[in-house]
């Protein structure tokens, strides 16, 4: 029996095991049995000093952003109960990271096509935090400084997260009491990740500033330029871009290149344009996960990234004349008659599609 080494991303408190798990690679007996059900800190010292199970049953890419979404719940909603939220947020934030390196374009994918389950409030966090993880990383910032963006995003909105749904669900403006609970928001965040025992300074000032604008008109101090770190206007731009693609009851969602373009445009605030850039190659007009119309006529789903100049990956799902191609058919944007020609909402495309189709055993459920 082949046996790998677990983390967090691989356990899902409350739900059985899928599998045998032994605290050394060649223990005879299992610590827990496969179907047995985890509690929430059970298994904390255990992790640190290693955890194993078959290799044969690894949690694909999509699993583990749902198990990361139902933890990174379960630590925000009952933060006011916990004193060790700093090394519960890091452990999440650790797995998210390790997710991301696996399939990126799968997490990515999952935003768009809106596969991670659970309350906006917190699955914004969770997608608002790939996308800064993204970008944290191909800036080539340090992996200590990944980690706190990535924590940071993750608990950036912890201070409303029990009425961001509220908002989410309204038809029409907010009042000036939920105003002002937004605009106090980043403070409240901080105040209480430190009562949960968060005191990493670092993390706490991009909490406090991922609001702020380089032109002052950002809150909750009104902060200037260099006064913002470049890290805290990285998960400002995640986060305001995952609203962007995000549908609410008074609006649909922005199709991929409509939102890159309203970050780019700078019409509504001055960005970080060195942050933004990235944001353009990284992630792009067309990320994975947009459905898309190509030049032939054909209708389907961006599958990968066109990084390094090469063509953006397309999954066909429906062929020019309007049926199902028989195989899976892949197109390259660059290829002649393939390049996109428009991005199309959900309603519009009427394509079905488990992400399995398009990325395999990684993106299973």
């Amino acid at each position: 029996m082949a046996i790998r080494r677990i983390t967090m991303a691989d356990l899902a408190f409350g739900e059985p095991l899928r599998w045998d798990i032994f605290s050394t690679p060649s223990a005879a007996r299992p610590l827990l049995k496969k179907g047995q059900v985890l509690a929430p800190g059970e298994l904390d010292d255990w992790l640190a000093a290693g955890l194993y199970a078959e290799a044969s049953a690894p949690v694909s890419v999509l699993q583990s952003l749902n198990q990361i979404n139902r933890r990174l719940e379960r630590t925000l909603m009952d933060l006011r109960d916990q004193g060790s939220a700093d090394r519960e947020l890091r452990a999440t934030a650790d797995d998210l990271i390790a997710t991301v390196e696996r399939g990126a374009d799968i997490a990515l994918a999952a935003i768009f096509l809106n596969q991670i389950a659970g309350a906006y409030a917190v699955r914004h966090c969770t997608e608002a935090a790939i996308v800064a993880c993204l970008i944290a990383r191909a800036m080539d910032k340090s992996p200590a400084e990944v980690l706190v963006v990535t924590a940071a995003a993750l608990s950036m909105n912890v201070g409303m997260v029990r009425q961001a749904d509220l908002f989410q669900n309204k038809d029409g403006a907010l009042s000036h009491e939920e105003r002002a609970l937004v605009r106090r928001h980043p403070s409240a965040s901080v105040d209480m990740l430190r009562w949960a025992g968060v005191n990493d300074e670092a993390w706490l000032d991009l909490v406090l500033m991922h609001h702020e604008n380089d032109d002052g008109s950002g809150y909750p101090a009104g902060k200037l330029g260099d006064e913002i770190s470049q890290n805290a206007k990285l998960i400002g731009l995640a986060d305001r871009y995952c609203a962007f693609v995000s549908a609410r009851n008074y609006r649909r969602s922005l199709l991929p290149p409509v939102a890159l373009e309203r970050l780019g445009a700078g019409n509504e605030m001055p960005y970080d344009r060195i942050v933004l850039g990235h944001f353009a190659t990284q992630i792009g007009a067309y990320p994975p996960g947009t459905l898309v119309r190509l030049e032939n006529a054909e209708l389907g789903v961006v599958s990968r990234r066109g990084l390094d100049g090469a063509g953006v990956g397309v999954h066909v799902l429906r062929a020019a004349d309007g049926k199902t191609p028989g195989e899976a058919q892949e197109r390259v944007t660059s290829e002649p008659g393939c390049a996109i020609a428009e991005a199309l909402h959900e309603d519009h495309a009427k394509l079905r599609f488990p992400m399995k189709q398009i990325w395999g055993e990684l993106a299973s459920l």
